[in-house]
């Protein structure tokens, strides 16, 4: 019997590293490797990167130091980088970080088998080419991880926003849009081996696009045939960007109950000026006017975004703007960041990182505090409505509850009794936190 060989993958950052992660455990499957949950018992350690902020690479640098002092107790160990980061920094890497035997950036993977032939012959291998067709739609992902109850789906890759902030768009290449028909096999096919929600991937899902034969489908089409695998899986998305989410859109998703209510819009700052020198494509007010369409055709849609505190010369007034912003809108969710500056973008190139580091904290701080008190004031409205929630797993707090989501993606925890993951359990919200409500069973 031939000895599998054993590969762990670490994930940095976005969904999208986390799919990707899927797609590289299913090409590994196919060379005689296994998945591991003990680092120290692997033979191919690969890290898949992040580059969109400095703190995330800083962590896989951090990372790479434990991994260094674990190669010289096993030399026959393989270590490799993969995604945005091997991308961006490529050589450099190799001649930094000299224990990396291994170098793929997101269009790459498919050539892992070559690679790691390579690298058994004693040599240094990298491949970060990027590619103008490369979907990976014929890859079925091996599912690594999670519940077992939702999964990702990688509808398109790369992006062509260029916002001035952004790296993506250097490490990932020109957006192009996976076949449709390759999207709805795999959503049918997680359905029938249990899974009960998906989420749809791409940095800009509205620009998804697939023309063939004279005709095209775009994003609502897509959305609407996923929807229609079957009523019990539930469907999001990510991520939205303001410019070009549509009408068409909210329609398709105000007449699915199985498309989840909950809308991620980065907004980035509430200063238009500040959205001029980002390269967002969109004032405040097309901002607005696309959250008053939201509120309009799809009541009760839960909206998330996120916010960079901080940016090249973001004045105390802009950063006032923002505050205001996220008083309109009611965020019931928020990533925010410090604005770092990314290498070779247009900011980089373009404009002076002029806001003090101790100026970015307090505002940070702000707009994290604000927050808090957004988000707790939308999940008091919850308490005492009724609402279905899909259980995901088991509390980390007792075995004798599970936590779940609603479709407006706000995680309900609540007592097991006789339901497992994957199950519909209707709930009524008796309590909450900010980040969490509590349920009870509608018997």
């Amino acid at each position: 019997m031939e000895i599998k060989k054993k590969s762990f993958i670490e994930t940095y950052g976005c969904q999208m590293n986390f799919s990707d992660s899927e797609i590289v455990a299913s090409i590994l499957e196919k060379l005689n490797y296994e998945p591991t949950t003990d680092i120290k018992a692997a033979d191919l350690i690969l890290l898949n990167t992040c580059s969109i902020r400095d703190n995330a690479e800083q962590r896989v640098r951090n990372r790479l130091n434990e991994l260094h002092a674990l190669k010289r107790k096993h030399p026959g160990l393989v270590i490799g980088l993969l995604g945005c980061m091997a991308e961006r920094l490529k050589d450099k890497l190799l001649e930094e970080e000299r224990h990396i035997d291994l170098i793929v950036g997101p269009d790459g993977y498919r050539q892992l088998p070559q690679l790691l032939e390579q690298v058994e012959s004693g040599q240094k291998a990298i491949n970060v080419l990027l590619s103008a067709d490369e979907t990976y739609a014929d890859i079925n992902p091996v599912r690594t991880g999670g519940s077992g109850v939702t999964a990702f789906i990688s509808i398109m890759r790369g992006c062509e926003n260029f916002c001035a902030y952004c790296v993506v768009p250097y490490t990932r290449g020109k957006e192009r849009s996976r076949n449709p028909q390759t999207i709805v096999k795999e959503a049918f096919e997680l359905f029938e081996q249990g899974f009960r929600e998906i989420t749809l991937l791409g940095q800009n899902v509205n620009s998804y696009r697939w023309e063939d034969n004279g005709i095209s489908i775009d994003f609502p089409a897509l959305l609407e045939e996923v929807a229609s695998v079957n009523p019990l899986l539930r469907v999001r998305f990510a991520t939205s960007h303001p410019k070009d989410i549509s009408d068409d859109l909210l329609e398709v998703i105000a007449s699915h109950e199985n498309i989840c209510k909950s809308i991620h819009l980065p907004i980035q700052s509430g200063s238009t000026h500040m959205l001029e020198m980002m390269k967002r494509s969109y004032s405040r007010d097309c901002y607005m006017d696309r959250i008053a369409a939201i509120r309009r055709i799809i009541p009760g849609c839960a909206v998330t975004t996120d916010i960079i505190a901080g940016f090249c010369s973001e004045t105390e007034e802009d950063h006032q703007h923002t505050i205001s912003a996220m008083r309109e809108v009611g965020y019931d969710y928020a990533y925010m960041f410090k604005y770092s500056e990314r290498p070779n973008t247009i900011a980089a190139k373009k404009y002076p990182d002029d806001v003090p580091e101790e100026v970015k904290s307090r505002r940070l701080d702000e707009i994290i505090g604000l927050q808090q008190e957004l988000s707790l004031k939308s999940n008091k409205r919850e308490v005492g409505k009724e609402f279905v929630v899909l259980a995901e797993g088991v509390s980390k707090r007792s075995d004798q509850q599970l936590f779940g989501r609603t479709s407006q993606n706000k995680v309900v925890v609540f007592q097991r009794d006789a339901f497992k993951p994957g199950d519909y359990v209707k709930v009524k919200i008796v309590s909450c936190t900010a980040a969490t409500l509590r349920g009870e069973l509608v018997l």
